[in-house]
């Protein structure tokens, strides 16, 4: 067996950040269930703000109040206003296509993507709809 990518939450924003939690990430129930992301279920949070890269787990939140909020330690990696890729693999003979969803700024559901036409256009990324800039 080996471990392919399953499921992937692209550019969404951390609108919270709670140190004093005992760790994972939580998501707007709506987002998992679109991108068929289980609770407890292991994910990799890349930031596309700093490139911090962590492992924790998933926890449902509201549905459709796109909250996304970083929990404990990783609160330090992670802050209120990055950019992140939230995402889940398995372990599968072969793989098959990911389940993969773009959201907006309020992390709210734009559309599925493509895995074989997967380029986000220019004016649908962060920097486009916030002014945001990369650090460095």
């Amino acid at each position: 067996m080996r471990q392919f990518l399953h499921a992937k939450i692209h550019k969404a924003v951390i609108t919270q950040a709670d140190l004093s939690y005992v760790g994972s990430i939580t998501i707007d129930s709506n987002l998992l269930e679109l991108a068929g992301i289980e609770e407890c279920e292991r994910v990799l949070v890349v930031s596309n703000t700093t490139g911090a890269r962590l492992e924790t787990y998933a926890l449902r939140g509201e549905p459709g109040s796109g909250i996304v909020c970083m929990n404990g330690a990783a609160a330090h990696l992670v802050q209120v206003g990055h950019e992140v890729i939230i995402m889940a693999f398995e372990y599968v003979e072969k793989a098959s296509p990911p389940n993969q969803i773009l959201v907006d700024a309020n992390n709210q559901y734009v559309r599925h993507i493509d895995p074989d036409h997967g380029n986000i256009p220019a004016h649908q990324t962060a920097r486009a709809r916030t002014g945001v800039q990369p650090l460095g």
